[in-house]
């Protein structure tokens, strides 16, 4: 006659009991990263200054971006020995996963995986990074790599990219292109900055480097923008209204140079620093006027300082620590801006703070991991998200 509430206790402990599960709704502006080991996406309400953690899975998470509404976070889950999933999750923390390969060709090592996923501005499509592994001659990686997209509702992927090398797909913010950059592999030079002369032996090595590439959102028109004859174009960035593309160029790993270019056909592009740095992460000032660079190395600096730098040629001439950290010794790395460009998130010393002009910052400890994201300016708040 005593078994039953035994028994009924012990079931109620085994059940999985999730944090987000017991969260109040966000009510306003919020911000996402994950916690310290990865292992949960954090979901901070700048309103209430309460956290929401979400867990999908065992595995390293990692949110990438949000839906247009702000209603979803597009977070990958890499399990231990498996590929990288990716993954649509509301702010309740249900995830729906994105991807169908079931339809593709597996790799020798392991199947497709998805990474720095991009939801586009329109919210029709969202591109990523697809690759796996493969066992080719022709492949100097080992890594099939392209640009693909899927609808909001997932599915099977859309290759934008079929030369097999391609990685950071970023809509522009008028979502009308998709800038990325391609590999290509050239025979080695006497050095890191030349060409092998025409006619070379077959074993000469070669030296993999890649150039900067947009596609239209339709995948119909394909342009690429920069041909340099050494080096490595990575991680591009478009400037506000879609005109420009900041992007950093390196020939010796860890010495990076600031560039633009025109997202045009034919543009020249324009070198911002003639001396080389170690880039932590660059992104636009809200009104396009300059970059804000996270950069090691610049101006004789040798930690990891924030500077605004305008988009000239030489810019280290004109550029400045950017105002709210220039007094402050820390090293900096991640920087992003909210919707309407009145607060700053920054990775500080290793912890999410956020800035703001005359306010003291909010320093959100063990969280900021990986680079942030903020809600989009459409969020109006939980209580508007559907379902």
């Amino acid at each position: 006659m005593h078994c039953a509430p035994t028994i009924i206790l012990i079931v109620l402990l085994v059940l999985p009991l999730h944090a987000q599960d017991f969260a109040p709704p966000i009510v306003g502006e919020y911000i996402a990263t994950t916690d310290a080991l990865g292992e949960s996406v954090i979901v901070y309400d700048m309103d209430t200054g309460v956290s929401h953690p979400i867990t999908i899975g065992l595995g390293a998470h990692q949110v990438w971006d949000t839906s247009p509404d702000g209603c979803e976070l597009l977070v990958t889950l890499t399990p231990e020995a498996a590929p990288t999933l990716l993954y649509a999750v509301t702010l309740d923390g249900d995830a729906r996963p994105l991807l169908n390969v079931d339809d593709l060709p597996n790799g020798v090592f392991g199947n497709w995986s998805a990474w720095e996923p991009d939801w586009s501005p329109d919210g029709t499509r969202i591109a990523f990074t697809l690759s796996r592994p493969i066992e080719s001659p022709e492949s100097y990686t080992g890594v099939e790599s392209r640009v693909a997209w899927v609808p909001p509702q997932g599915g099977a992927p859309t290759f934008y990219s079929v030369a097999g090398d391609e990685f950071y797909p970023t809509w522009s913010p008028d979502g009308a292109w998709l800038a990325y950059v391609s590999y290509e592999v050239r025979p080695a030079g006497a050095t890191l900055y030349a060409t092998a002369e025409p006619n070379i032996p077959a074993d000469t090595p070669a030296v993999r480097e890649s150039d900067l590439w947009k596609v239209s959102a339709d995948g119909l028109t394909k342009e690429r923008l920069t041909t340099f004859y050494v080096g490595s174009v990575t991680h591009p960035r478009w400037n506000p209204d879609s005109t420009l593309i900041a992007f950093l160029y390196t020939v010796v790993p860890s010495e990076d140079f600031l560039w633009i270019i025109a997202a045009q056909p034919n543009a020249i592009p324009t070198r911002l620093t003639t001396e080389p740095v170690q880039s932590q992460w660059v992104i636009w000032q809200p009104d396009g006027l300059a970059l804000l660079a996270a950069l090691r190395g610049f101006q004789a600096d040798d930690a990891a300082r924030l500077w605004s730098v305008p988009p000239l040629e030489n810019a280290e001439q004109s550029a400045a620590r950017y105002p709210l950290t220039a007094a402050d010794d820390a090293a900096f790395d991640f920087p992003l801006w909210n919707a309407n460009g009145g607060r700053l998130a920054v990775r500080r010393d290793y912890t999410l703070t956020i800035l703001a002009p005359d306010a003291a910052p909010t320093v959100l400890a063990g969280l900021g991991n990986t680079p942030p994201v903020w809600s989009p300016a459409a969020f109006g708040g939980q209580a508007t998200c559907g379902g």
